[in-house]
C-alpha cells in the first residue's frame, strides 16, 4: 500500500508509513506521489489499532503465563472471566484490524499483503522507517 507519512517521531500517532515509489522505464525511481492527509491519517489510526492489538496479544499471553494451563490447575470463576474478557479483546482488536486494513488496500488498488506488512512494520519497528 503506498502511504507517504512523515517519519516516526516516536510518540503515539506518529507512526511513519511505507514510502515507495514507482519505478521509472529507465530505471531509475520516480518521485513518490503527493501526500493525502486523509490515507496519512488512515495509516496512523491504523498503526495504532494494531499497536493496540499487540497489547492486548501480549496481555492474553502474560495471563496465560501466569494462570498457567487450565488443565493442570483448573482456573478460578475470576481467573477464567479475566483471561475471556482480555482474549476477546484481542480478537475484536485483529479482527477490526484486519478488515481496515482489506478495506484501505481495496482503495489504494494494493495488495492486501502489502498493506498488511507496512502497517505491522510500522507498528512493530517504528526506528525501521
Amino acid at each position: 500500500m503506498i502511504f507517504v507519512v512523515a517519519p516516526h517521531s516516536g510518540s503515539p500517532g506518529k507512526g511513519g508509513g511505507s514510502t515507495r515509489s514507482g519505478g521509472r522505464a529507465d530505471g531509475r525511481r520516480s518521485a513518490p506521489p503527493a501526500q493525502d492527509p486523509r490515507v496519512a491519517r488512515r495509516f496512523e489510526e491504523l498503526v495504532e489499532i494494531q499497536r493496540t492489538a499487540d497489547a492486548a496479544q501480549a496481555q492474553v499471553e502474560q495471563l496465560r503465563e501466569t494462570y498457567g494451563p487450565p488443565s493442570e490447575e483448573p482456573w478460578s470463576e475470576q481467573q477464567t472471566q479475566t483471561y475471556e474478557t482480555a482474549w476477546r479483546a484481542w480478537r475484536d482488536l485483529a479482527r477490526d484490524v484486519q478488515a481496515w486494513v482489506t478495506e484501505c488496500a481495496k482503495e489504494q488498488g494494493e495488495s492486501r499483503y502489502d498493506a498488511e506488512a507496512g502497517v505491522t512494520k510500522t507498528a512493530r519497528h517504528p526506528a525501521d522507517d
